[in-house]
């Protein structure tokens, strides 16, 4: 096996976030669901825009997240994701490029805009999250470089990515190339909602060993195991994949690989000011330190701290020097 070029390469949307703060009874008052995650089309993304204040427009992904994350630390990244060829894509591929990560997949060109995500984000520090997938659902399998993916020690796949069929099979690509190059694979299924329209592929991604890492909190890993019980859900999926990682928010994480469990606190903070990004920053910290070599216990800890970064202030990309920053928590 070749020594990889890139310690982690993500495939996942190229998207844009809108973020505003407003008061909860705006939520009830759009139909909205408090804390939770809803894809929009086109109409809604211009109605829910006018409702929302003063925000701020920030690149975002959930997998783009992480990738800013494990650069900021000091990794060597790839992305593969599609922006149009619009300002909303410049602005992408520009943050992109800043943040040191490799990206080649050319703007598409056509009508359909660059994805947005729109985040009202309450007093409590909860996002609520509306999504127009624009055209990141486009793609293609064509834009997968195999050879890239190849050069990478992680592929990390998002699963917010899964349900459009395009982006579905260039996934399935990626995995194959990532495979028969002897690299490893980690994967999140990012939301309940997305778990229950592809629990079944899902589980076969698992049951087919195409899954090294998987990242989950505790509320998708009791949609995708039906099991209720934390414990059992965790019993039931440690069985199946390689390293299993389960954020619990405030209560921690824990993290079973090959028979040893560990568990670490949730970083303690002055004050939430927003989650979004949380666990995309926690994937970030904890796969940094899966790919230097590091024990599932730093690999944790590394992955709360990053986490404790990101929920301090407005956005999901660190607005500190994330790699000092971790250094001193972890002395």
């Amino acid at each position: 096996m070749t020594q990889p070029k890139l310690d982690v390469i993500a495939i996942g949307n190229a998207i844009i976030d809108v973020i505003a703060h407003c008061p909860e009874t705006l939520i009830d008052e759009l139909g909205l669901t408090h804390g939770g995650m809803q894809l929009i089309d086109a109409e809604q993304a211009r109605t829910l825009y006018a409702a929302m204040g003063p925000g701020r427009e920030v690149s975002g992904g959930s997998a783009a997240n992480t990738l800013a994350g494990l650069a900021a630390l000091g990794a060597k990244c790839g992305f593969v994701g599609q922006v149009a060829a619009d300002q909303l894509g410049e602005v992408f591929t520009h943050d992109i490029h800043a943040a040191g990560i490799a990206f080649s997949v050319p703007p598409r060109a056509g009508e359909t805009p660059t994805a947005r995500c729109l985040i009202f984000v309450t007093p409590d520090g909860q996002r609520t999250m509306n999504t127009f997938l624009g055209a990141s659902h486009l793609l293609s399998e064509d834009m997968v470089d195999e050879g890239m993916i190849a050069d990478a020690a992680v592929l990390y796949l998002e699963g917010y990515l899964w349900d459009p069929v395009e982006p579905r099979a260039a996934m399935r690509k990626a995995i194959a190339a990532a495979r028969a190059a002897g690299r490893k694979i980690a994967f999140t299924p990012s939301e309940s909602f997305i778990i229950d329209m592809h629990r079944l592929d899902f589980l076969s991604l698992i049951d087919d060993g195409a899954v090294d890492i998987m990242f989950c909190n505790e509320h998708e890993m009791a949609t995708l195991t039906g099991k209720p019980s934390f414990e059992d859900g965790v019993a039931q999926l440690s069985a199946r994949v390689p390293v299993l990682v389960v954020t619990r928010g405030a209560d921690g994480a824990v993290a079973i690989a090959g028979g040893e469990r560990v568990e670490v606190a949730a970083q303690p903070i002055d004050k939430v000011v927003d989650t979004t990004g949380a666990g995309d920053l926690f994937a970030a910290g904890f796969l940094y330190g899966h790919v230097r070599g590091k024990g599932l216990a730093d690999c944790l800890a590394m992955g709360a701290i990053c986490a404790s970064e990101i929920i301090s202030h407005y956005g999901a990309r660190p607005e500190c020097d994330l790699a000092d920053f971790v250094a001193k928590r972890m002395n």
